[in-house]
């Protein structure tokens, strides 16, 4: 199944005190009403509860990080390892502006920061703080050909990651608001294994489940969760026929394993349009669908993208 290897900080969002925007939208009897909601530092808790992403201060979630009023949308950046720095999704409006950063399941608690520049200024640096999480271990015994590759086999996947790590860095213009990030599923089924699960094969710990898995028969419709455009088809050792769409400010989605790919490279979907149908292909054991979010070159959670 599909894992990353990317790593990073992790990151927790600590509330600021009520801002400009809480205030213009209360005093104007807009706060209800309001399709962002408001600040983070003053957000009740049924209003947090609508809010697409959730904040989710843990190795694999999100945080949100409140950049306060700007004329025009703030730029802002986290470091990778190598110490290049990643554009981050920033959403809003001239009233208030949220920076959205991927938490990388390898992160290490404790504080973390991202550089955050506005139009005629210079960066400046925002501090937050990270909180752990322990996620579920599955220990298996199984042959060891099913574990170990071969040196044409490590060779195949080395070119393919080398290839996605350039999908993966797609960074184009973010969505215009926060309400089009709640995803739809992209196939109907039971939830086979959720996102963070680490297996341990032969006393060997591999990379954490980097998505979510849903079991359904080989054929079963699979669908765009958001609108975005196709940036990448193949047919990898791994993760066998795979389709990566983007969504805009380093907001990308994948889908794994499929029998059938019903779209081309460049095309423009809207949520709930066919891309193609689940099914075993790849290093699987049987039909289902590997769906994986990626934020600011990071896997997140998928189901933070679900209603609750």
């Amino acid at each position: 199944m599909p894992r990353s290897r990317l790593a990073g900080p992790l990151v927790l969002f600590v509330p600021p005190a009520p801002n400009r925007r809480t205030l213009l939208l209360g005093s104007a009897g807009l706060l209800a009403a309001s399709a962002w909601g408001p600040a983070q530092g003053a957000t009740t808790a049924a209003e947090a509860s609508r809010v697409v992403p959730p904040a989710s201060p843990v190795p694999g979630g999100i945080a949100r990080l409140s950049l306060g009023p700007a004329a025009t949308r703030p730029q802002a950046w986290a470091s990778a390892n190598d110490g290049s720095l990643v554009p981050l999704l920033v959403l809003g409006d001239m009233i208030e502006w949220t920076a959205l950063v991927g938490i990388p399941l390898a992160a290490v608690p404790g504080e973390a920061r991202i550089e955050v520049r506005r139009a005629d200024e210079s960066p400046h640096t925002l501090h937050y703080t990270v909180v752990p999480k322990r996620y579920a271990e599955q220990h298996l015994k199984v042959a060891p050909r099913t574990v170990d590759l071969s040196p044409e086999d490590l060779a195949r996947f080395e070119r393919e990651r080398a290839h996605q790590q350039l999908v993966m860095a797609t960074f184009s213009e973010p969505l215009p608001d926060l309400n089009r990030l709640r995803m739809r599923v992209p196939t109907p089924g039971r939830r086979s294994s959720s996102f963070g699960l680490r297996r341990v094969f032969n006393g060997q710990a591999r990379s954490p489940h980097s998505g979510m898995d849903i079991a359904a028969p080989t054929g079963t419709p699979v669908v765009a969760p958001l609108p975005g455009r196709v940036i990448d088809t193949g047919d990898y050792f791994f993760n066998g026929q795979t389709v990566w769409m983007d969504h805009g400010g380093g907001l990308l989605s994948m889908v794994c394993h499929l029998s059938a790919i019903r779209v081309k490279l460049g095309d423009a979907l809207d949520a709930g349009e066919p891309l193609g149908a689940v099914g075993a292909t790849g290093r699987v054991t049987g039909p289902h669908l590997h769906w994986g979010v990626m934020l600011n070159r990071t896997m997140v959670d998928p189901a933070l993208f679900l209603a609750a």
